[in-house]
């Protein structure tokens, strides 16, 4: 936690905006410091996290990349995106073009990206998923974005903190 609690301030905002894009989480989290340990951090992450703005999770939205494209770059941000989606990626060509379909239609009535904690779920689970959300209305869908942010705003600190 040491580590963590004496990064400069410019440096730990940097490392936390790959985690999540917006900008009042990453203040936050780091005005916060010292912290006592790690179940500490990411207490205050997740609560940070669960209190951002409707505009503050479309900061982050704008972060990420459509469910089974490659994300590009040789960022941090990029490279985890590229290992979290990795069984939408792999996708044969069929399962592509689902996942293509359902995308252009989430973003034709939500008017963002479909985002979905990936990690762990298969092409299937995710194109399913994609598909029972369409029927949500905006209100529901955006308590979904925003609890789907969260869990991989926190799962990348865990990477940040696990390499400082």
């Amino acid at each position: 936690m040491e580590a963590f609690n004496v990064l400069p301030a410019e440096r730990l905002e940097g490392e936390l905006l790959a985690c999540l894009a917006a900008p009042a989480w990453a203040a936050a989290v780091v005005a916060k410091r010292p912290y006592a340990d790690r179940a500490a951090v990411l207490a205050a992450a997740d609560a940070e996290a669960r209190a951002l703005s409707w505009d503050d999770v479309l900061l982050g939205l704008s972060a990420h990349p459509r469910i089974g494209e490659r994300a590009a770059g040789e960022s941090k941000e990029a490279a985890w995106s590229r290992a979290e989606q990795s069984a939408a990626a792999s996708a044969d060509e069929t399962g592509k073009g689902a996942l293509i379909e359902a995308n252009q239609r989430y973003e034709e009535k939500f008017g963002h990206v479909f985002l979905i904690f990936a990690s762990g779920r298969s092409r299937d689970e995710i194109l399913r998923a994609a598909r029972e959300r369409l029927g949500n209305d905006e209100a529901t869908e955006r308590t979904i974005v925003a609890d789907e942010l969260r869990k991989i705003a926190l799962l990348r600190l865990e990477r940040v903190l696990d390499a400082l």
